[in-house]
């Protein structure tokens, strides 16, 4: 069964080696994560909670006893979208006994990431930085459905703080290239939007509040993808599935384990770097 399996998912390689991403995809795209953010500001207005763990009774408590909670957004992921698909997932954290600055003292250190968050991300590096706005560079390592590349881009982030205990940020990648064979004599750089497509386009959406003695940490985590042809999607969704479930999941420990350690030993402030609005 697994030879038969590994035998299909290599035939989708070979025959799918290759995608462009259509303006259509990145209308749908552009559409989708501007209903996010319609969505996150009414977090921040509306008489709701603030925090998805907030509406379901039994989560907060499954959080502050030490467990990551990671979820779809709904039942519909992947989303389906003009020639793509959408992968949305929600994760939350609670770290006791820290403030909101802790954490920004380790999501905001991108010297420091490929030291947080190996072996994926193999280098990092501000570009500019500012009180409510940070561009960076990211080198990650993509070893998902059976493919090895690396995936360069350029990212933007932005903090808001809608009240004294709550912060919210907004990451998009503003670039992203896919480097195949990374490292090896055949590597080969692809423009913007080409290569094999298994991740076009990435965002986040992450809220901060801390209360009860620590700080809630939830990431919502959204990438574009090429669309599985129909005589795999029945092999390859819940290998999608399953990836995009176990990277956020990981990227959320890794961070708590990063942040405890940070807060455990002498904090190492931010070196200074130029200002974004430049």
């Amino acid at each position: 069964m697994k030879s038969r399996h590994a035998a299909a998912l290599l035939a989708l390689l070979s025959t799918a080696s290759a995608a462009e991403l259509k303006q259509e995809t990145a209308r749908a795209w552009d559409d989708y994560i501007q209903t996010v953010n319609t969505h996150m500001q009414k977090r921040c207005t509306a008489d709701g909670p603030f925090l998805w763990a907030d509406e379901v009774a039994d989560r907060t408590d499954q959080l502050r006893a030490g467990n990551i909670i990671v979820e779809p957004i709904d039942n519909e992921v992947p989303k389906r979208v003009p020639s793509g698909l959408i992968h949305h997932w929600m994760g939350a954290v609670f770290i006791a006994r820290i403030g909101v600055d802790d954490v920004l003292s380790v999501t905001r250190h991108y010297e420091r990431y490929s030291e947080y968050y190996r072996p994926v991300v193999l280098d990092a590096k501000p570009i500019c930085r500012s009180a409510s706005d940070d561009r960076f560079s990211l080198l990650l390592m993509n070893k998902s459905v059976l493919r090895k590349t690396a995936l360069e881009g350029e990212y933007q982030t932005r903090y808001f703080h809608p009240s004294t205990d709550r912060l919210y940020s907004i990451s998009y990648a503003m670039r992203i290239q896919e480097i195949e064979n990374y490292g090896q004599p055949t590597e080969r750089k692809f423009s913007d939007g080409a290569g094999s497509g298994y991740i076009w386009r990435i965002a986040s959406f992450t809220r901060l509040q801390q209360r009860d003695d620590g700080v809630y940490m939830e990431v919502e985590a959204i990438v574009l993808s090429r669309d599985i042809p129909a005589a795999f999607r029945w092999f390859v969704a819940p290998i999608v599935r399953r990836v995009s479930r176990n990277s956020l999941l990981i990227s959320l420990q890794q961070t708590k384990d990063a942040i405890s350690r940070a807060v455990a030993s002498p904090s190492v402030p931010l070196p200074v770097s130029q200002d974004c609005s430049q």
